[in-house]
């Protein structure tokens, strides 16, 4: 156990100074001259730790929105028959009370609702909230980089992606209201203004948005990937990065090959919507009249998209991966198990993922033999991730396992990941897809694989780094109380609806009133309802937790809280621009030394000595 063992003694600053070496690559680029001002060293900085703390701020507003929008319309569903005159001043004329006081939501602003919180928490919280975070957070201090490749262009990717909120959340004021087409903004609604009023103006500013958003990545992956390969520090092998590095590397390649795809789709869309063309279009009536454009098809779009959307999956929860290991590893004071078998399971995942869209699309026509190769790639897609998990707790098992907010979010993420990745196995299959196509079956599996795993991720990692961030620990009581609501309650909104699913309850209906054979899952809804109410004010107490300790949390007085073994935790507590002062660090050896030799941790930048073990 690593209780028995003698903690490493050494001091960074002499090693460094002793064995590191001179980089003038970014000389330029850090120094007080450029943070002579708030605007230069807090709005338009080049730092990279500074952009990453933008990225989160921005993702957490984000969330919020995003979240909160689920709970206006989790309130439809559960509680149909309840006044909702009370949110009125929020939402304006999409409340609509009658002459007895009993307001209703509009129907086109469910939709809206539904739409915004799927784009909102996909694109603008779990990609550029999490990677854009931890990327450009870790990028540089674990490979041993005083900053990104190209600090303007990481600069350029922020703010592109600040401006794409910025166009999104106008559309929320629109006459018309927001695009309420569905986050996949399948043709025809995306495509035809005159479809309804959600697909008019707002579909065309959430067009621009994520054209704007898919820039914002691709200036990113540029930097991350260009600086994984170029910027590492003397001894920094590929086989000795962290398994974080190869998780944002290779997200960062997937999406500099998916997300022009989807570009090219909503430029296709623009082209229809504004030019004539037919891309996606044909056979379309409108009022009794056929429309004058032939040829297209809506199916077309559907490849385009989920080309992305596939990946996107993977881009999403690859950095929360990569999170999970670290911190698993760190806080069971053990090396990771498997790290080689870890890295190249994320390169057959990064493979698979860009051979399984289809999979998406087993009821849009697709020959059944096509669904066939689909299924087994889909299928197989399984193994590399059940290599990740069983390596996980390998790495658990018979550690001396601190029981932080970090650790447990990230055996939270594990949970999450196992039981929401066996339901994906059914979905995978296209006869079974058949019944559990577009039901709250696909809501639940989508949610707990995706969204709430890569949640637990990024919690995990945002508790973890954050005293690297800000100097100061976030509340551990608080953190624990965020945990197990937020466990306990993620799976009381989702199980459920696997039986909704089964039964073969539809996803994105405004109401079952009219349906009798969905009346007898009123209460259920009721109980989902309920839970997701606990669980965002949950998330508002880590919002609290957060911004009070940035200011006012327990100081960090040593520069290696964790006793981890990585680079980062061997700059200063108040690291400037440019992560070290002076020299920079030399490693010796892979990132995961723990309990070894009698020691408790062995940094990288200790030499290896002619008594030592083999590491790995």
């Amino acid at each position: 156990m690593a209780s028995d063992l003698v903690t490493t003694t050494y001091d960074p600053d002499l090693l460094i100074e002793e064995q590191g070496y001179d980089d003038h690559f970014h000389d330029h680029h850090h120094g007080d001259k450029y943070q002579s001002n708030f605007i230069t060293h807090y709005v338009f900085s080049q730092d990279h730790k500074i952009i990453a703390k933008q990225f989160l701020i921005t993702g957490i507003f984000w969330a919020i929105i995003g979240a909160g929008m689920s709970i206006i319309f989790r309130l439809q569903l559960g509680f149909p028959e309840e006044s909702l005159a009370w949110i009125k001043p929020l939402l304006g004329k999409w409340i609509t009370v009658n002459e007895a006081g009993i307001g209703t939501l509009d129907p086109q602003f469910y939709y809206a609702l539904v739409t915004m919180h799927g784009t909102i928490l996909v694109f603008f919280v779990l990609t550029a909230g999490l990677s854009g975070t931890f990327s450009n957070l870790l990028i540089p201090l674990q490979v041993g980089a005083r900053d990104m490749a190209s600090p303007l262009l990481n600069m350029m990717s922020y703010w592109f992606f600040f401006l794409a909120g910025v166009v999104m959340f106008a559309s929320l004021f629109l006459s018309t209201g927001p695009f309420s087409g569905g986050w996949t903004a399948y043709p025809p609604l995306s495509v035809l203004p005159q479809a309804s009023s959600g697909s008019a103006a707002g579909m065309t500013l959430w067009t621009v948005s994520l054209v704007l958003f898919v820039v914002s990545v691709l200036l990113g992956g540029i930097n991350y990937i260009t600086t994984v390969l170029n910027l590492r520090t003397k001894g920094m092998t590929m086989w000795r990065m962290p398994l974080t590095i190869w998780a944002f590397f290779i997200t960062a390649i997937i999406g500099l090959l998916s997300f022009p795809v989807l570009a090219s789709a909503f430029f296709l869309v623009i082209f229809d919507r504004e030019l004539g063309t037919s891309f996606f279009l044909s056979d379309i009536y409108i009022g009794g009249e056929a429309l004058d454009r032939v040829g297209g098809s809506p199916v077309l779009f559907q490849h385009l998209f989920w080309f992305l959307g596939h990946p996107e999956v993977y881009i999403i929860i690859l950095p929360a991966m990569g999170l999970v290991s670290e911190v698993l590893s760190v806080h069971a004071r053990k090396p990771i198990f498997g790290y080689k078998a870890m890295v190249y399971s994320i390169l057959a995942i990064a493979f698979l993922s860009f051979i399984v869209w289809a999979h998406h699309m087993f009821m849009a026509g697709v020959n059944p033999f096509i669904s066939n190769i689909f299924v087994i790639f889909t299928l197989i897609i399984a193994v590399p991730s059940a290599v990740k998990v069983f390596n996980w707790i390998t790495t658990l098992y018979g550690g001396n396992i601190r029981f932080n907010s970090a650790m447990l979010f990230a055996i939270g993420f594990v949970s999450m990941f196992i039981s929401g990745g066996l339901t994906g196995i059914f979905l995978g299959n296209s006869a079974i897809d058949i019944q559990m196509h577009d039901t709250y079956f696909v809501v639940a599996h989508f949610h707990i694989v995706m969204g709430i795993a890569a949640f637990f991720g990024m919690f995990a990692g945002i508790y973890n780094w954050f005293p690297k961030m800000y100097g100061r620990f976030m509340n551990e009581t608080l953190g624990k109380i965020h945990f197990w609501g937020t466990f306990i309650g993620a799976y009381l909104i989702f199980w459920p609806m696997h039986y909704l699913g089964m039964a073969g309850v539809p996803r994105r209906y405004y109401s079952f009133e009219t349906f009798d054979a969905f009346a007898h899952f009123d209460g259920t809804n009721k109980f989902i309802t309920i839970a997701a109410i606990v669980v965002f004010a949950l998330q508002l107490l880590f919002v609290v937790n957060f911004f009070y300790s940035i200011w006012k949390g327990k100081r960090m007085t040593t520069r290696n809280p964790w006793g981890a073994t990585t680079l980062e935790w061997t700059t200063p507590i108040d690291t400037g621009h440019g992560n070290w002062p002076g020299k920079i660090p030399v490693v010796h050896r892979w990132a995961y030394d723990y309990g070894k030799d009698g020691r408790e941790f062995i940094p990288q930048i200790l030499p290896v000595s002619e008594d030592e073990s083999e590491s790995h």
